[in-house]
């Protein structure tokens, strides 16, 4: 059985078609002091799925929530984090703070026999787990969108991110990779971007990332591409988390159009990554 969390429900649906599983209804009851509570009117069988994306702290909760029921209605609880919070905190960026992806992967593992998470923004968090787990790369899943292009560059926003664009470039079949140098001042939080020496004068490019968050940095690096000419830019990231006025910020910057999947369900997750997810589930 498929178990929804409230920010997944559309990839929820998707991965039960993809599996040929039951898809739980999830009621919620909400109590005045703000606590809620979670239920799922019939469990029982041999595995339950929790597929919880975490972007808030309520959604890291009732996944707590959602993982405690099934514990004690099914056999196996799987929990898949389609876009894991808190990942990008990976270590202690300054004397006296939590890691706190360490934190959050360890109250995860009390209520789950594996973790199945999609490109989390550092792989490592996976072994922040107690229990079994693994990262999906639906990175692929990102040239499916993507219109027609006559020999486009594959651009990522920084060098960690190549082998991420490759990938696109892979399965759309066609083009180039490169990327912008990125530097990052930890104190003050501020990133810049440096652009590559491809010439890009009239050509399509494809910024590609794992996940868009306020859209400052890619929204730099789509003015810098039109500063030299660049023919169109199309942007495309696994997690279009989109925080506050990020779209504004993208749309003004130019570009021809945004793609994201429904890891974060947004108005431009166009694809899902159902599929991806489906094989490490059969």
């Amino acid at each position: 059985m498929i178990i929804p969390g409230s920010a997944s429900q559309s990839l929820s649906a998707s991965l039960a078609a993809e599996l040929d599983e039951p898809l739980a209804t999830v009621e919620t009851d909400r109590f005045a002091d703000g606590e809620f509570k979670c239920r799922v009117p019939e469990v029982g069988g041999d595995r339950a799925v929790v597929v919880a994306s975490t972007t808030s702290a309520e959604a890291h909760l009732e996944l707590l929530q959602l993982q405690d029921l099934a514990r004690e209605a099914f056999d196996e609880v799987v929990t898949v984090l389609p876009y894991m919070g808190y990942a990008r905190q990976d270590r202690a960026f300054r004397e006296g703070e939590p890691v706190s992806a360490r934190a959050v992967a360890r109250a995860i593992s009390t209520g789950t026999d594996r973790v199945v998470t999609v490109n989390p923004h550092e792989p490592a968090v996976c072994e922040f787990f107690d229990v079994p787990s693994e990262a999906v790369d639906a990175a692929s899943r990102l040239a499916d969108p993507l219109p027609d292009l006559e020999d486009p560059l594959f651009l990522a926003p920084d060098e960690g991110a190549t082998e991420l664009a490759a990938t696109v470039r892979d399965a759309y079949g066609v083009g180039e990779t490169d990327y912008f140098e990125k530097t990052r001042d930890y104190d003050t939080g501020e990133v810049s971007v440096e652009p590559s020496d491809t010439d890009v004068s009239g050509r399509v490019v494809v910024l590609v990332d794992d996940i868009i968050a306020t859209g400052s940095t890619m929204s730099s690096a789509i003015d810098q591409l039109h500063e030299r000419d660049v023919g169109a830019v199309h942007v495309t990231c696994v997690h279009p988390m989109l925080a506050d006025n990020a779209r504004t910020k993208l749309a003004n910057a130019g570009l021809a159009s945004l793609h994201g999947t429904d890891t974060i369900e947004r108005s431009v997750s166009t694809v899902s990554v159902a599929p991806v997810v489906a094989d490490h589930l059969r």
